[in-house]
């Protein structure tokens, strides 16, 4: 296999797997596939990605100045907080006052382009820059990655194929889902309205206790373990 496409491929493979836990953008994406259909689904997918693949590319290139941005991370991580709790109760009142043929959506009162909602949900969320840059070390010391433009290319597009196969998994699958088994929209909403509050209550004890984002980037020691360019 071809250097380039192998790299990609690890990108894709990583990058695909780890979407497929539930998490705050995924989920949010099968919320808004099956309120509002595909197309502002996978909008707000790319969005989101599209973030993503920025954080990869300054984690591999520029993670010390990203460790001294410690006050505004921790602002954007009290954001996220703050919009995963809006989303549970929101999903909890979904679930609440939808009865028969009349469905109420959390997006519904969200009048935000879908594109910058998947993209402005991923940007305060750092948590995805530690676990870049731990799979991108681990690719490094078995030489699969060298700190070369193009291979940082193939391996960041790579990674941008594989969350959006992620969150089709989600996309499609919530989507037939509420097609195929009556009355699974209300269900559905009570399950996602857990998945945020749970999701919430595991942010803030992370946050509490500094063993969030911030604290594991604070950790990160980029000469000891990456030749950057």
């Amino acid at each position: 296999m071809p250097k380039m496409l192998r790299i990609l491929f690890w990108g894709l493979l990583i990058s695909f797997l780890g979407s497929l836990p539930l998490g705050t953008l995924n989920v949010a994406a099968m919320q808004i596939g099956i309120a509002e259909g595909y197309y502002y689904a996978m909008l707000f997918s790319i969005g989101s990605l599209l973030v993503e693949m920025i954080y990869v590319r300054i984690s591999l290139v520029g993670i010390s100045w990203i460790q001294k941005q410690v006050k505004l991370m921790k602002i954007m991580e009290w954001i996220t907080l703050a919009i995963i709790v809006l989303l549970a109760i929101g999903s909890f009142y979904a679930a609440i006052h939808s009865s028969g043929e009349k469905q109420v959506h959390i997006w519904d009162k969200i009048n935000i382009n879908r594109f910058l909602l998947g993209a402005g949900m991923c940007a305060i969320n750092p948590v995805q820059i530690p676990f870049w840059f731990g799979w991108s070390t681990v690719l490094f010391s078995k030489k699969i990655l060298e700190p070369v433009n193009a291979q940082y290319n193939s391996y960041i597009i790579g990674i941008g194929l594989g969350t959006l196969a992620g969150n089709c998994v989600f996309i499609f699958g919530g989507k037939l889902m509420v097609e195929k088994i009556s009355g699974s929209q209300d269900y559905i909403n009570w399950v996602i309205g857990a998945v945020f509050a749970i999701t919430a209550v595991i942010q803030l004890w992370k946050i509490i206790t500094h063993k969030d984002a911030v604290d594991k980037i604070q950790h990160i020691h980029p000469d000891e373990n990456l030749k950057m360019n």
